[in-house]
């Protein structure tokens, strides 16, 4: 037992759940946010522009969207080169593979199959690398044979599986846009502020339609929620680094004061509703930007993508293209901006008041 801790120390291979569910799944979605997400936007820029440039680079962007979230995903393993370049095969395949479900059919699957695949791949691979004097021979087919395979083995089956659940949120959500719009809002809205990737969450579920417009409803509530709310304390810098960046920036100061957390958590309750009832709000582009919220505006840019240009996932569930008109737009910056920085400001006023929430609990370092 001590033989084999000592080679996986040695080849720095750590079983753990913050490996494998914070540090790649958030590369993962630096992936495909890299390939897959600026793809969609510079091809919908082209589509409306004229320009069949543009649409070329975005479709070419597009679909390297499963080597790109493998090789992120081995480099959040620190995976060594050569084990690195070869999961670019890997995640195509886990990818191609995964987005088909048992019956044939498209599915959701291929970012989930490729973050359980190149997670695999990659720790075989670093098993393997330097252990032999043809490293350069050995590792790339160890590496390649054990992702490519189980991309056939298990990734329809996860295609079929993601498929299912992301079928089950958005069906309940179509069913009950009040209760569901509270409960997608809460949920990715936490899971952003949180140090795991929302984006990858909604990826992988192929969150669009109504639940991926909670979802936007409530990452929006966090970011421009937490930017507003501490804007006393963190000035002008917070309000960009949050509100344009990430919420997660306050995660060292929730763990201190959990209590910071609630005023982001009930305004997203409220814009999460308002979202899918008042204004009927679908998320139509790449389902990863359901889970981006503001930041880099990712999140606004999709719902314009999927007006114009639905996404692949968005048709598949009955999506068309619409062109936007005055409430769609009011809809989007409500819940976008306005809604989570007035309702943020007034609770953080009333907690402040009650004493949940002290002078200095809401600093950056």
């Amino acid at each position: 037992m001590e033989a084999i801790k000592a080679f996986l120390k040695r080849k720095d291979i750590v079983i753990s759940g913050r490996r494998y569910g914070i540090d790649a799944l958030g590369a993962m979605a630096q992936g495909l946010f890299c390939s897959l997400l600026i793809g969609t936007i510079v091809k919908t820029l082209g589509e409306q522009t004229g320009l069949a440039f543009l649409v070329d680079v975005g479709v070419y962007a597009s679909a390297m969207s499963g080597a790109a979230m493998a090789v992120a995903i081995g480099y959040a393993l620190k995976a060594p080169p050569l084990v690195l370049f070869s999961l670019a095969a890997v995640g195509y395949a886990a990818n191609a593979l995964g987005s088909t479900t048992l019956s044939g059919d498209p599915g959701a699957g291929g970012p989930l199959a490729v973050l359980f695949i190149a997670i695999i791949a990659a720790e075989f691979g670093k098993a393997v690398s330097k252990e032999t004097r043809v490293d350069i021979l050995v590792t790339p087919l160890v590496t390649i044979l054990a992702g490519v395979g189980l991309s056939a083995l298990i990734a329809p089956a996860i295609g079929t599986a993601a498929t299912a659940v992301g079928n089950i949120i958005m069906w309940a959500t179509d069913l009950q846009p009040f209760f569901m719009g509270i409960v997608v809002s809460v949920v990715i809205g936490m899971a952003l502020t949180l140090p795991i990737s929302s984006a990858a969450i909604c990826a992988a579920f192929g969150l669009t339609g109504l639940a991926g417009g909670a979802a936007v409803a409530g990452c929006c509530a966090n970011m421009v929620g937490f930017a507003v709310l501490s804007f006393k304390e963190n000035r002008w810098g917070g309000l960009v680094s949050q509100g344009l960046g990430t919420s997660m920036l306050q995660m060292g100061n929730i763990v201190k004061n959990p209590k910071i957390w609630l005023p982001a958590i009930l305004t997203s309750a409220i814009t999460g509703p308002i979202a899918t009832c008042v204004f009927h709000l679908e998320m139509n582009g790449p389902p990863v930007s359901s889970g981006m919220g503001t930041c880099g505006l990712v999140g606004q840019i999709g719902v314009w993508t999927g007006w114009l240009s639905p996404s692949e996932k968005a048709l598949a569930n009955g999506a068309a293209a619409i062109t936007p008109e005055a409430l769609d737009w009011l809809g989007l910056i409500l819940i976008s901006f306005v809604l989570p920085a007035v309702l943020c400001w007034a609770f953080g006023i009333l907690f402040r008041k009650m004493g949940w929430i002290k002078e200095g609990d809401l600093t950056l370092e």
